[in-house]
Formats: C-alpha cells, structure tokens, sequence
C-alpha cells in the first residue's frame, strides 16, 4: 500500500483525519536594554530562575511517586501515544484507525480500507514506560466486527501492560510480547463471558502457585452487555504480583510475570530486556482486534517501588 496516500473517503466523509499535534514551547524573554548595578542580585534571581525552570521541567516529565491520577489520554488528540499496526512501521496510524473524536481514544475501521480485515492486528503505546502503578481504564465496545476479523475477536481488545516498545517489533508482529488484560464483551450471541481476564503473548505468570501454561485464563468478572461502559483497575507491582480489581475487587491475581522461555521472540526479548527473564515493567498500550472500541479514561497512579 502506497503510504503517501493520506486521505481515503467514503459518502463524502474522510476515513483518515488529521489529528491535532500539541507542541509545548517554553519561551524566556528578556529585556536586553536593561541595566542593573546590582550584579549579585541578578545573578542570584537567574540562579532561582533556573533552579525553577529545571524542578518545573523535571516535574512534568516524571510523575511523582504515590502521585494522584495522572491523565494518559487527554480526551482532544492522541499525543504522547504511538501507533503500530501489523504491516506498517511504528509510527503510522493506518486508515486512522486509532482517533479521538466526541472526547473519546476510539478504534475504527475505515470501510474503504478495511474492507477485509487481514490480521491487521494493532496496539497503540503509551510514551513512557511504568513499573509501579495502578491504572484504570473505562471502555465499551460497540457497532460490528470487521469482516474477516477471527472469530475469537468478536467483541474482544486489550491493555497491554509490561510490554516491549512499539519500535522493537517486527513489521509482520501480531502482538508484542507483554502480558494482556483481556476486555471482552456480552451479546446475544456470547451470553456468558467474563472480562478482564489474562492473556499471555510471549509471556509466563505465577498464577495458583504454578507457572502458567494456558494462554488465556478467565477472571470472575461477567463482561459487559452490548455498548454498556465497564471500568477496569489493573494494580501492577514490578515483578512482584499484578491485580485486576473491579468496584474495589479483585477478579485476578497472579505473580512474577516473566518471558516465556519457548516463544520465538524469547531470544530478542531477553536481550532487550538486559538478559533477563523476569519483567519488572515496561509499556502499556491499548489493543485493535478487529470490533470497534471506545476507551473514555485512561490514567495512572504511580506507586512506591
């Protein structure tokens, strides 16, 4: 597919959409006429200036510890979020496939591209990685799935959490390698189903005192029917143990996630990872899986290591 091509319409409406770029810049006047007899004192307020400057500037780019919520997604456009789509590079947001609109991180498909869907399975990634913290997502899935989409996909997406960085997968890459919180819905057609539950790619928990073997493993969370919202709090400790908690409840716990030893990628993710099997933190991204999704809040609360 030619990548040049940036716009794809369909009834008058565009499928691909610009979505706003925020650049924060900082500028520092100053007034180069003036004078001062008083030289100490300048130099001891540019002294304070910049001490303030940098406490500013280190402040805002790492969240303090034990913080309160902290806002991922800031309900206008999607800065600070990478996508990467299976086919593309890291970076380019297919058919605008991930969009913000009405306030909400939406997950579309562009009928003009997506015509089949042709496993082009895609995560979106948060800039900063995390080790500590509890995250809490709202989300609803809703209208149809793509034609073509896998059966399994239906009214199916994820959080991935302790996951590799967009840039290190391949072009042809499912899924990156993390352990996934997986968000299912209810429906006529699957009436009894729970969410928040675990999925595994290239990954291994701890889980009922034994390391796990099951790719996916069910919570005791009933999954949400049709377009209802659904909020979900995931409390993540490194490498020790990871919580998925509803209305103050845990639904799933397990331990020690780590790199599953006979995965295909293992060899590279364990040299990523500093030739070490044990993960103790990493990215978080949200999952397209074919069935369109609304994500209404996503944001953190970073906790003491």
């Amino acid at each position: 597919m030619n990548h040049s091509t940036n716009i794809l319409s369909l009834s008058g409406q565009f499928c691909l959409q610009k979505q706003k770029i925020v650049i924060h810049i900082i500028n520092s006047n100053s007034d180069k006429n003036s004078q001062s007899k008083h030289i100490f004192r300048m130099k001891t307020i540019s002294f304070i200036s910049l001490f303030l400057f940098l406490f500013v500037a280190v402040s805002c780019n790492q969240p303090q510890r034990d913080s309160e919520w902290i806002q991922l997604f800031n309900g206008e456009d999607l800065t600070g979020w990478t996508p990467k789509i299976r086919g593309f590079e890291a970076g380019y947001n297919f058919a605008n496939t991930f969009r913000v609109e009405d306030g909400l991180l939406k997950v579309r498909y562009c009928p003009v591209a997506y015509e089949r869907f042709q496993y082009r399975f895609g995560h979106i990634f948060f800039e900063q990685p995390f080790s500590h913290y509890i995250l809490r997502v709202t989300y609803r899935i809703v209208g149809d799935q793509v034609p073509g989409a896998p059966g399994w996909a239906y009214r199916n997406s994820g959080i991935m959490i302790h996951g590799q960085t967009p840039e290190s997968m391949t072009l042809n890459q499912d899924f990156p390698t993390s352990i996934e919180v997986q968000l299912l819905g209810r429906s006529a057609r699957y009436q009894r189903r729970t969410t928040a539950n675990l999925c595994l790619p290239g990954t291994r928990v701890v889980i009922n005192d034994a390391l796990s073997t099951q790719h996916c493993i069910n919570s005791t969370l009933e999954a949400p029917l049709y377009d209802e919202w659904m909020t979900i709090e995931l409390e993540v400790r490194g490498n020790e143990v990871i919580r998925h908690i509803h209305n103050g409840e845990v639904v799933m716990e397990y331990f020690q996630p780590q790199l599953n030893r006979n995965h295909h990628y293992f060899a590279k993710l364990y040299a990523l990872n500093g030739n070490d099997v044990m993960l103790h933190g990493g990215t978080i991204s949200l999952q397209s899986e074919g069935h369109p999704i609304d994500f209404k809040l996503v944001e953190i609360k970073i906790l003491e290591p």
